[in-house]
């Protein structure tokens, strides 16, 4: 399959398992997870037909590892960033000592003044490292990277997840947690 019709695949996946599951008459299970054969009749039924090997290729080599099968293969799901209520049942993790997020200049101002709040999601989303919080950045403009003080946040009692796919997740972070890298 070429690499644009996986990003369409790519793209539609995320819309419904993430944001918009009844557009295409979805129920998302309280975990995220759907039946994979309902996912694709669904996806047939409103213009998209897929085979079950193409959907396994775009989980594949999606490289953000954005969606996940469940243990028997049955059932998918987005790894993290839905608007919908689903409890994805991540356990509480310790971070590491220092997290990134990637945003830009126009919302500097609001974040240092009310910390990074979740907008729409259900997380505020963090990085492993600068390289993937740039590149999550450059998506909307210029990429400025924050540094966020995970350690002492979590010594202050706030929780932690990471996703299935290393995104690290966390209700919000207060300004004082932030610096600006150069």
């Amino acid at each position: 399959m070429n690499e644009k019709h996986l990003i369409r695949i790519s793209k539609r996946l995320a819309r419904h398992l993430r944001h918009d599951p009844a557009a295409l008459g979805l129920t998302l299970g309280p975990d995220g997870w759907v039946n994979v054969e309902t996912l694709l009749g669904a996806l047939r039924t409103h213009g998209l037909a897929i085979t079950r090997e193409q959907l396994d290729e775009v989980v594949e080599t999606n490289n953000k590892r954005r969606f996940a099968f469940d243990e028997t293969g049955i059932r998918i799901r987005a790894s993290q960033g839905h608007s919908v209520a689903v409890d994805l049942g991540l356990p509480n993790t310790t971070p590491p000592p220092v997290l990134y997020h990637g945003t830009v200049p126009k919302f500097l101002d609001a974040i240092f003044h009310e910390g990074l709040r979740p907008m729409n999601r259900h997380a505020v989303h963090l990085s492993a490292t600068t390289d993937t919080a740039r590149t999550v950045a450059a998506r909307r403009g210029k990429p400025v990277i924050l540094r966020v003080g995970a350690a002492a946040m979590a010594d202050a009692g706030h929780a932690f997840q990471v996703s299935a796919n290393g995104v690290w997740l966390t209700a919000a972070v207060p300004p004082g947690y932030l610096t600006r890298l150069p």
